[in-house]
């Protein structure tokens, strides 16, 4: 009888090890793991203000003004794709009121507009070029209306409800609906031409408002500045913090209850919160141009600039929102088109050929065959590395088999269980011992180390020094930056 108790036991604590660990503070639902799996997306902008060469339109262009010459949505939509963007956001109305689809809600639309003879549906143009190559779509719609003569009344709140019912209701499945923080000031106003104030904590009653989200788009991600689904970074620059927690507690403004959309300038926006209250990961905003709306004496950024973004946004744990600004012709200029391009093929290149995949790999210790340490290189952010319950520090290291060029590392934590990490740093092997190149806290979605110059080495070595519960770790590489 003794040897089948010492088998029970030995079989309690095998399987016991096999268990999947428990999560961990705040996780991910659905919708921002589907988010998660973008990373760099598009947000469009084109209203009768490109045509004005402004940035915000008053509301009050003659619907007249939008007369692209030669609008083209399938040419935006391949010049994205070509860029590495995965999902595009229609700015559907923008603070100038003027509506891109044919509303109900509203006679400031694109019917009052030259645009297909008064019948066209730009909103309807740009969702279909989107899902017919691949990319996913959201929409924006302002709630701050610079036009409409209700704009400031109770009455206002059921015109912008309606507006985003129509949205929600005619152009498939959404991935984001995105609101800012932009709320009242000057305007026309169907003519009266003044400054309207509201109480943005309270006037567009976002509980109720985002409610409708939720009940028609339920796998939209709903972005504002203080978050619900995804938060603000705090800036317009396209960078988080070098640490960037997914987690953040949003606090409401002084004599508030709660947090609302233009209330979002805390100093942990770019950083997060950790073991915040909610996962609630950051966006990072930021136009091709200096501008989100189409000017002809501004430039795209290069793209070693928009490199250099994304390894400080998605390679921080991020999104990367980049504004995309047609010209008047309703298209996107030739120098976007070539800066998307030179981007999109520099991160395919870089990370088409993990130089780790073949690589011999061990670990100080394993939750069992399960949660091995090889499944950091298999390429499948599903699967993953994991220590048993009671260790909370561990050692990864990586046999390369032959000397291997680098510049990039890129690790992945397993988010669905939370984001556990809080310390690791990174050794290769140089001259039979092992030298420091990083030191690091969070990890995430996904975390791109840079290092300043190549290194060259047969062995790397990753060191979790710091993590509140076990550990898990879905993804390793190392890459030469290649253009």
């Amino acid at each position: 009888m003794k040897w089948i108790t010492i088998l029970l036991l030995s079989v309690s604590i095998l399987v016991k090890a096999q268990n999947a660990p428990k999560p961990y503070g705040a996780l991910p639902s659905k919708r921002q793991l589907a988010w998660h799996d973008i990373e760099v997306y598009g947000l469009i902008h084109f209203t009768p203000t490109t045509f004005e060469n402004k940035e915000w339109g008053f509301g009050d262009a003659d619907p007249k003004t939008f007369n692209p010459t030669d609008f083209n949505a399938e040419q935006i939509i391949k010049a994205a794709k070509a860029g590495g963007l995965r999902g595009i956001i229609l700015v559907a109305k923008h603070h100038d009121g003027f509506a891109l689809w044919p509303t109900k809600t509203t006679a400031y639309n694109i019917m009052q507009s030259p645009f297909r003879g008064g019948k066209g549906d730009l909103v309807k143009e740009i969702e279909q070029a989107v899902r017919k190559n691949g990319l996913s779509f959201g929409v924006y719609c302002s709630p701050w209306d610079r036009n409409n003569a209700k704009y400031g009344t109770p009455e206002y709140l059921a015109i912008y409800q309606a507006q985003l019912k129509e949205l929600y209701s005619n152009y498939g499945s959404l991935f984001m609906s995105w609101h800012d923080g932009a709320n009242g000031g000057d305007g026309y106003y169907g003519g009266a031409k003044e400054k309207r104030s509201i109480d943005n904590t309270t006037y567009y009653d976002w509980n109720n408002t985002w409610a409708i989200t939720r009940k028609m788009q339920p796998m939209a991600n709903i972005f504002s500045d203080i978050g619900l689904d995804i938060r603000w970074v705090g800036n317009e620059d396209g960078n988080a913090a070098e640490t960037s927690w997914e987690t953040f507690t949003p606090l409401p403004p002084e004599g508030k209850n709660v947090a609302v959309p233009g209330q979002a300038n805390y100093p942990q926006s770019p950083m997060g919160i950790r073991n915040g209250k909610f996962w609630m990961p950051a966006e990072c905003d930021v136009p091709l141009r200096k501008g989100w709306f189409y000017h002809p004496t501004e430039k795209p950024k290069t793209p070693e600039t928009l490199f250099d973004l994304y390894l400080k946004s998605v390679g921080r744990g991020a999104g990367l929102d980049l504004g995309l600004a047609p010209d008047t012709r309703g298209q996107l200029h030739e120098d976007d088109v070539a800066a998307l391009k030179a981007f999109g093929d520099m991160v395919a290149h870089t990370f088409a050929n993990n130089l780790a995949k073949t690589a011999q790999i061990t670990a100080s210790n394993s939750r069992g065959k399960t949660y091995g340490v090889s499944k950091i290189l298999d390429a499948n952010r599903n699967s993953y590395w994991a220590t048993k319950d009671d260790v909370r520090t561990a050692s990864i290291e990586i046999d390369l088999k032959a000397t291997k060029t680098f510049d990039i590392i890129s690790l992945q934590e397993y988010i669905p269980l939370g984001q556990r990490i809080e310390a690791y740093n990174i050794e290769i092997f140089e001259n039979n011992s092992w030298k420091k190149v990083f030191d690091g806290t969070s990890i995430g979605a996904k975390r791109l180390i840079k290092l300043e110059t190549p290194v060259s080495t047969t062995k790397v070595r990753v060191n979790i020094t710091k993590s509140p519960v076990c550990i898990t770790l879905s993804e390793f590489g190392i890459y030469k930056k290649r253009d």
